[in-house]
């Protein structure tokens, strides 16, 4: 929105007088370039710093106030809760339970989204851009139908296809008895979360690809160079910053991912649970809503600083 320049802004000859280019210096020097005034520019913003405040600031606020107590879904720490200060962090961090869902939501995270996600995805980006219009639609649409169909209708689908007795992939094998959920848990759920989130990391580096210019490609062919030359000359250098991304963005989410509990319910013997379904276990399982909330303010420390290192690596590259 722009303010309309009033008669004593402009000269008779229609450039801005002198007055009113003082005046617009000082609108902008003010943060009012729009020229709204302070009050209705906060109007305009307040709806949406009050969903902020509701649905981020404000529970973030409470999960550190509960992780400071001793609060339970039932029992006398329910009605009556006590302030513990820091223990909940300190039994967190020297619990053997903690430290290897900690290690199984680093090994899920780097073999599933760094290396399964990015791989696969680019890979079927890269095929993708040779073939003809009418197949490409096709493969993203089914790529995509594995992104967008809801967690519970995937995992039935996987238990359908891992199951031990008439499962699908022991069928296609020959297989016969092979309990896959049980034999290869953390194995399975890998794969299923790759299948699950393979079609984000396609869909952005389709975008990647498309942006590199076309003319570098007919260089690159001119010159002789082969597929992983164009690969390493050509495409990577221009899509460094997609690939950041990417990776950013896929290993936030995976490690926050809850799905692999709708089909192996952390088991067994938490062989998959992973950090978010063994804060799900600590906080409403076994009702220590306290130790839950400290456990995921450390898994939001953790996001955190993921974030910050790969932003700091996407500045440094601008830069």
């Amino acid at each position: 929105m722009t303010t309309v320049p009033s008669p004593t802004d402009v000269d008779p000859a229609g450039a801005p007088s002198p007055e009113g280019r003082a005046r617009r210096a000082r609108a902008v020097d003010d943060g009012d370039a729009a020229g709204l005034g302070r009050w209705r520019a906060t109007g305009f913003v307040a709806p949406a710093l009050l969903v902020v405040a509701v649905f981020l600031v404000f529970p973030a606020i409470w999960t550190l106030y509960l992780g400071l107590t001793n609060w339970r879904l039932t029992g006398i720490a329910a009605a009556e809760p006590e302030f513990v200060g820091t223990e909940n962090y300190t039994d967190a961090l020297s619990d053997p339970a903690f430290r290897n869902s900690l290690m199984l939501t680093l090994a899920f995270v780097f073999f599933s989204a760094i290396i399964g996600q990015s791989i696969l995805g680019f890979a079927l980006a890269w095929t993708a851009r040779r073939l003809r219009p009418a197949v490409r639609s096709v493969l993203e649409t089914v790529v995509l139908l594995a992104w967008i169909i809801p967690a519970s209708v995937v995992a039935f689908l996987w238990l359908a296809l891992l199951d031990r007795r008439e499962g699908t992939l022991n069928a296609l094998l020959g297989t016969d008895g092979t309990a896959w959920l049980l034999e290869y848990p953390m194995q399975s759920i890998i794969v299923f979360n790759i299948w699950n989130g393979t079609a984000f990391s396609m869909l952005l580096f389709s975008s990647a690809l498309a942006s590199v210019p076309p003319s570098q490609f007919e260089t690159a062919k001119m010159a002789g160079a082969g597929t992983f030359a164009t690969l390493r000359d050509v495409v990577l250098p221009n899509i460094r910053g997609h690939i950041l991304t990417n990776t950013l963005l896929i290993t936030l989410w995976t490690f926050n991912v809850f799905a692999p509990y709708l089909i192996t319910a952390g088991g067994p013997q938490g062989r998959t649970e992973i950090l978010g379904i063994y804060i799900y276990r600590v906080a409403l399982r076994d009702g220590a809503l306290g130790e839950g909330a400290a456990l995921s303010l450390i898994m939001i420390i953790i996001n955190l600083i993921v974030a910050s290192v790969y932003l700091r690596l996407l500045r440094e590259r601008r830069s």
